[in-house]
């Protein structure tokens, strides 16, 4: 009788603990590429966090707050400024003055422009900190079965080089997996690679929206995306260029593009990915 008692509170336990690893997990990822014109806004919702990568260029900081607001994002938990080009933070100091926000994210290096000027007293007001990206730190994440780690920027470049300065951060959920390279290039890329930082991804961010200087074919041969999404809009740069387009038809990525889909979202399960397009 004592066995049965002991083999049934054992089972018991047994239960209770699997049943704390599924409540644990991760039902849905969505992942949200906003269509902000020629810049960047990336939102990443898990159930319990709600992260923001960039914001668009000077501007398109309400766009991003009333894009929030209409997917019942209350609060963030992170905003990550990959680089101080306009592109992608003139948007933030706006998101930050209007939500409220856990933590900022970005790389230890500085600009002179207006655009990022707002960005730091806005963070300045909120009595928030900027927490400096390096290669291996994590954005906490409460489910065991995600995590958000930034993989670059590996190493120091010259203050001038501000792109290869981005933040490169892979999100991933149980067998899927993001991207997310800012407007990185080559240098970045090879650095990245030289520490075999790049594996195999389901969804790529391309880099810089498509420029010839970034997503680079040993970058691809590496990450090999299924999907590819390019955040662009009118510009005079040719972005995304034809080369960049070739290397990914190269590689079969199904490619994305803002300014033909509009907002192009992901949901993830840990196991399938599915896209719809909102123009």
């Amino acid at each position: 009788m004592k066995k049965l008692k002991v083999f049934s509170l054992v089972l018991l336990f047994a239960l209770f603990f699997i049943g704390v690893k599924d409540v644990s997990a991760a039902s849905s990822v969505k992942v949200h590429f906003l269509n902000v014109g020629q810049g960047d806004a990336i939102l990443v919702q898990t159930p319990n966090e709600n992260i923001l990568i960039d914001g668009g260029g000077k501007g398109k900081g309400p766009d991003v707050v009333n894009y929030l607001k209409k997917n019942k994002v209350t609060s963030l938990t992170a905003v990550v400024s990959t680089h101080p080009d306009a592109d992608h933070v003139g948007g933030l100091a706006h998101v930050i003055k209007n939500m409220k926000v856990g933590k900022v994210y970005a790389p230890n290096v500085s600009h002179t422009t207006q655009a990022y000027k707002d960005f730091l007293t806005a963070v300045k007001n909120k009595k928030l900190k900027i927490t400096a990206v390096k290669q291996g730190l994590e954005i906490p994440t409460k489910a065991k079965d995600i995590t958000l780690k930034f993989l670059g920027p590996v190493k120091s470049y010259a203050k001038s080089d501000l792109n290869n300065w981005s933040a490169v951060l892979h999100l991933k959920h149980n067998k899927k997996s993001f991207l997310f390279t800012g407007d990185a290039e080559t240098k970045s890329e090879n650095d990245l690679l030289a520490k075999k930082l790049i594996s195999k991804v389901d969804v790529l961010k391309v880099a810089h929206h498509g420029s010839k200087y970034s997503t680079s074919a040993k970058l691809l041969d590496k990450a090999k995306p299924t999907y590819s999404v390019i955040s662009v809009g009118k510009n005079g740069y040719k972005h995304p260029t034809s080369d960049v387009l070739n290397r990914l038809k190269k590689v079969k990525s199904t490619v994305y593009r803002t300014d033909k889909s509009g907002n192009v979202i992901f949901t993830s399960n840990g196991s399938k990915i599915t896209v719809k397009t909102v123009k």
